[in-house]
């Protein structure tokens, strides 16, 4: 049974309110193709499937043509989870139509999924809160997933029933997937577990979040799982919310990674869906597919303007953040040069090198005994070569005020 894994799609996500929306259409079309080429027979998304609760109508669009492709009309069951960024009621809003195409959408921990049986020989075999049993077209072993779409201490209170009055959200989802393993899975079927959470070695380094990112752990939200909690029968563990793709413990326990980088911090990294191939009673062999779609994301740090020109021209097509090192401020002509110089330059940091002799000039220049509004006043002339009229003083003394406030 081929398994592809993929997650953290984020429909709709922006970098430096730039759109990324066509090169997410190209990437989504990219695992279409990888799905068909390497004749998958069952897709799981781990969350995260859109950026926001809110969504735009294209990123929705996308989602759900996608999800379409990826079904082949119901001879290839596609099973999407909610993330932290996701609505879980807007992920299972469709859930009717979309299970008549072989597609199932769980938002909750506690989703049950209704009965159903296709033409294509899909059939849901056997369900339970957070659990399938699929009769894959093809198939003679049965693939069960135990879901858990993001959950936090509130969400495993009111959809798992958890009574403890002290927070363990580990020990709750370990007792919950064992219960869950021990009812429905054995040898003679496929087991996966597919989550949107953060799952580490209990004596590893927890691994980081990436930037921009919703944070799972905090208060009230979510605990670190650990590879104890994880049933034995559970074969693969397909795991969604971390961007690099990266093994917990390989090859069974897996991130997979987000389809494009989605902050500088990002940059350089090859991103991946996973082809796991998994026999009932056997260990996973997983292969990792590069994806080549989406524009890389580049950071630089030039020594000069010049310097900084040549090294643009040199990298076109691409997501750039320029740090422009220089002993003055750079000119407004400098700016818009560099600006113009290439389409994707997202974000131009300046950093000033003074030289010890101006650093005392400036220090002496600037009395930070005086008041906000006459240091105000004397950086408005600065940038802007003439005092701030009376209307912009007037508003400047108006959010000083609001502020004390």
């Amino acid at each position: 049974m081929k398994i592809l894994h993929t997650s953290d799609w984020h429909l709709g996500k922006a970098l430096h309110n730039t759109t990324r929306l066509p090169e997410q259409m190209r990437v989504m079309q990219e695992i279409c193709a990888i799905a068909d080429r390497e004749r998958v027979d069952v897709i799981l998304v781990a969350g995260d499937l859109f950026d926001t609760f809110n969504p735009s109508i294209e990123a929705t669009e996308l989602f759900y043509q996608t999800l379409r492709k990826l079904s082949r009309n119901g001879h290839r069951p596609v099973i999407a989870i909610a993330g932290n960024h996701d609505s879980p009621d807007r992920i299972e809003a469709p859930d009717p139509l979309a299970r008549s195409c072989g597609i199932l959408l769980a938002g909750y921990p506690n989703t049950e999924v209704p009965a159903m049986c296709l033409e294509s020989g899909l059939e849901l075999l056997d369900a339970a809160p957070g659990f399938i049993c699929l009769r894959i077209p093809g198939q003679e072993a049965p693939l069960r997933i135990l879901m858990t779409p993001y959950a936090n201490e509130y969400r495993l209170r009111t959809f798992l029933g958890v009574q403890q009055e002290e927070s363990n959200m580990r020990q709750w989802l370990q007792e919950h997937w064992q219960t869950l393993a021990d009812a429905h899975c054995d040898d003679r079927g496929v087991n996966v577990l597919m989550a949107h959470l953060l799952l580490m070695d209990a004596n590893g380094k927890q691994p980081e979040e990436p930037e921009e990112e919703k944070p799972i752990l905090h208060v009230g939200g979510a605990q670190a799982i650990f590879l104890e909690n994880i049933p034995k029968a559970v074969q693969y563990v397909a795991l969604g919310h971390l961007h690099r793709r990266q093994y917990v413990r390989k090859p069974d326990v897996a991130y997979c990674g987000s389809p494009l980088s989605y902050s500088f911090n990002e940059s350089n990294q090859q991103k991946y869906v996973l082809l796991v191939d998994a026999q009932p009673g056997e260990p996973v062999v997983v292969n990792e597919i590069p994806l080549t779609e989406g524009k890389r994301l580049l950071q630089h740090r030039s020594l000069s303007v010049e310097d900084a020109l040549e090294w643009l021209h040199a990298h076109p097509d691409c997501w750039v953040e320029l740090t422009c090192v220089s002993e003055n401020y750079l000119t407004a002509a400098q700016r818009k040069s560099l600006l113009q110089a290439h389409d994707g330059l997202l974000a131009l940091i300046p950093e000033v090198r003074f030289s010890e002799q101006a650093s005392e000039a400036i220090a002496e220049r600037i009395d930070l005994n005086r008041s906000m509004e006459a240091l105000f006043t004397e950086y408005f002339m600065h940038q802007n070569g003439q005092a701030p009229n009376e209307e912009l003083l007037a508003l400047f003394r108006e959010i000083q005020a609001s502020e004390k406030s």
